[in-house]
């Protein structure tokens, strides 16, 4: 048998039936394949990071989940919505002031930097060319844009599973050259707004953290005295990781906490009158979300046991490991019936698709299960129906549902 990822803590002390938000899994599968997310975990979630990280702004970066039942749910919480694209900006102004959203992502279009700097959002400029486009637009508009740089910043996240930093990227303008572009800003009358450091996500090292957030404060500093500008706000990124697989363990964000508040302590004049930010999307929303598929074929084919569900990686790319996954490994998963019951057969569970890809338990251990049970599969509030391909194969979409 292969192992599984550990279940978040909210689900990992049930046994029997699985409940999600005090209902039954079977209730909320009234049709499936279904996402569940359970808000109260997110608001749990927010409440710990307010609690490690006292005075810093925290923002959802909805690209994580953009479910707009979802959004409206969090916006209350949070301090701002990082969005990255005009799709998602338009959801985010539903849910809170423009003021209040920043967009982040390299090749925005002419009619998204419009949208954004009509509404008032600030725009995370990612090169020279994109900062050109905004300033003309807003002349254009007679508006004064709001403009942040993002830096590709000169260090990377040590261990995180996508590195975003310390290499040639699409992402953000060379440290080298940020701080000319904050002049050119500055100088053409923009609404310079600071800095985006984003170096990596994914991460469950809190040294690295720490390490890497120590390093951005520094760069910024470094920018701002290059630039001779104070930037109003400095935008730490994120990087929070889940553990998803055997083996990970919980970051321990109050460590990283009590290093960032003893960094900033010891700062001195640097980045004077500056707000801090920390953007996170999947350390807020995935241990939130449950998939529930229903098998509906049980197999033998020589001598190995297959649940077919009815979903599959059309829903959970990730959780089949072919979303950015060197090594395929198991996300946690079980038998809704049965949590924590003992494993009595080796079962790979595989959806409807016509592809071998598309295993979303590889040899797990299980109790007996038949067609008609519940699969849940956890950590699936993070990059599930969105980033998944949900056309391909014609199969319908899965619902989502915003519990608690």
């Amino acid at each position: 048998m292969k192992p599984m990822g550990p279940l978040p803590p909210e689900f990992a002390g049930q046994s029997g039936t699985l409940t999600i938000a005090g209902t039954s899994a079977e209730q909320w599968a009234v049709a499936t394949p279904v996402f569940v997310y359970d808000v109260g975990i997110v608001a749990a979630r927010v409440a710990r990071f307010r609690a490690a990280f006292p005075g810093i702004d925290l923002h959802y970066a909805i690209k994580a989940n953009p479910l707009g039942q979802l959004i409206a749910r969090i916006a209350p919480l949070v301090d701002g919505l990082d969005v990255a694209s005009g799709g998602e900006l338009e959801k985010a102004l539903n849910a809170k002031p423009a003021a209040a959203i920043s967009f982040a992502g390299p090749g925005k279009r002419d009619a998204e930097l419009t949208g954004a700097i009509r509404a008032g959002a600030t725009l995370n400029v990612e090169s020279e060319g994109e900062a050109e486009r905004a300033l003309r637009i807003g002349g254009e508009l007679g508006i004064a844009p709001r403009l942040a740089v993002r830096v590709n910043p000169d260090v990377e996240l040590r261990g995180s599973g996508m590195r975003m930093g310390g290499r040639p990227s699409p992402f953000g303008v060379d440290a080298a050259r940020a701080a000319a572009l904050v002049r050119r800003i500055v100088d053409a009358g923009a609404d310079w707004r600071g800095f985006h450091i984003y170096a990596g996500s994914q991460a469950l090292d809190a040294d690295a953290i720490i390490e890497t957030q120590a390093a951005t404060l520094a760069l910024a500093a470094r920018l701002a005295d290059e630039a001779g500008e104070a930037p109003p706000v400095v935008n730490l990124g994120g990087g929070f990781g889940v553990p998803y697989f055997a083996g990970d363990r919980s970051l321990d964000i109050e460590r990283i906490g009590a290093a960032l508040a003893a960094a900033l302590d010891a700062r001195g004049g640097a980045l004077p009158a500056c707000r801090f930010a920390i953007e996170l999307g999947r350390w807020l929303v995935a241990e939130a979300g449950v998939y529930l598929t229903r098998i509906v074929d049980r197999k033998n084919s020589q001598g190995e046991t297959f649940l077919v569900t009815d979903g599959g990686l059309n829903h959970q790319l990730a959780a089949s490991g072919n979303f950015g996954t060197v090594v395929r490994r198991n996300y946690p998963l079980a038998l809704a019936t049965d949590v924590g019951g003992a494993s009595v057969e080796e079962v790979s569970v595989v959806g409807p698709l016509c592809t071998p890809l598309d295993r979303v338990g590889d040899r797990v251990g299980l109790p007996r299960a038949e067609p008609g049970d519940l699969i849940a599969v956890f950590l699936a509030g993070a990059y599930g129906a969105s980033a998944s391909p949900a056309a391909f194969l014609g199969h319908p979409p899965a619902l989502e549902v915003v519990a608690g």
